[in-house]
This record gives structure tokens, sequence and C-alpha cells, in this order.
């Protein structure tokens, strides 16, 4: 029986490099020169730092762009409340998120349910959602009406097995 993976990933090396760079061009950028901004990566969260708001905004944009030249989605991207730090300073935490949770999940399989393709079945496995079909051409028309529905996080098709 034909089937397969829904999965929501984010690519670290990719976002490893992003933040590098963001780095890298924050310590040449004039209007960042002598300000003590600063964006550091942890396991999945990214660390903003800056002076003022509106230099907050300016990193929180430079992060974004080099994640889209990346190809890292915005979607995985989660941005916490922006909170005061020391010395009249602001701090961000961004959070990478990775997995289909289980609301997802039940979200998404009721969206493969209401679409009412013939012997198309969804479940749960984990961070990841195995759909498997009497017919190819079902799954390919379940991959294409997933991909044109946003649900809010990025979404991959892997494993795909006749």
């Amino acid at each position: 029986m034909p089937s397969f993976d829904v999965v929501s990933e984010v690519d670290l090396q990719e976002v490893r490099n992003a933040v590098d760079q963001a780095a890298r061009e924050l310590a040449t950028r004039f209007d960042f020169k002598g300000t003590g901004a600063s964006v550091e990566l942890d396991d999945h969260t990214i660390r903003l730092h800056a002076p003022s708001d509106d230099r907050l905004t300016a990193l929180r944009t430079l992060l974004e762009e080099k994640l889209v030249k990346r190809k890292v989605s915005l979607k995985a991207v989660e941005y916490a409340t922006p909170e005061d730090a020391a010395g009249s300073t602001k701090r961000q935490v961004v959070t990478l998120n990775a997995g289909i949770s289980s609301d997802k999940a039940r979200e998404l399989n009721r969206f493969i349910k209401d679409l009412k393709l013939k012997g198309v079945q969804s479940q749960a496995q984990g961070d990841q959602l195995r759909v498997s079909g009497k017919k190819r051409d079902d799954l390919q028309a379940a991959i294409a009406a997933l991909r044109d529905h946003d649900f809010g996080i990025p979404l991959q098709f892997s494993n795909f097995r006749d």
C-alpha cells in the first residue's frame, strides 16, 4: 500500500550559517557599530540582544533575511516578547520549532479526512504523520492539498513508497 510521511524539520546547519552571517554583518554595519548588539545560537533558540526597540527590530529583520536566503522557512521561527535587559537594553528569544505537535497532527488528520479521498488514511507517529492510501494519485492529491493549505508550520513530505 503506497504511503508517505509528513514531517516538519529545520536544517540546523543552515540556521547556524544564517546566524553566523547575521553576526558577521552585524559587526560591519554602520548602524550597529559600537551598540553592543549581538545574535547567538543555542540548541533550538536564538538570542537577540540590542540597545533599543528599533535596533532589535532591525536585528530581527537582518536575521530573517539571512534565514530566507538559506531557505529556512520563517514558519519554523517563533518570537517571544522582547524583554528589558541590563543597562536599558532589549533582549528577545527566538525559538525554532521542529516536529509536528499532537495538536497540529490532529489538525492535519482532520484536514486529510475532510478531503474525502477514497482509501486515504493518516495517523500520527511521534512527531510525524504517516499517510497511506490505495492509489498513488490520491496520495499525490493529498500532498498538493497539504501544500496549498497554511497550517502555520513548514511541512516536508518524505519517504514516499509505492
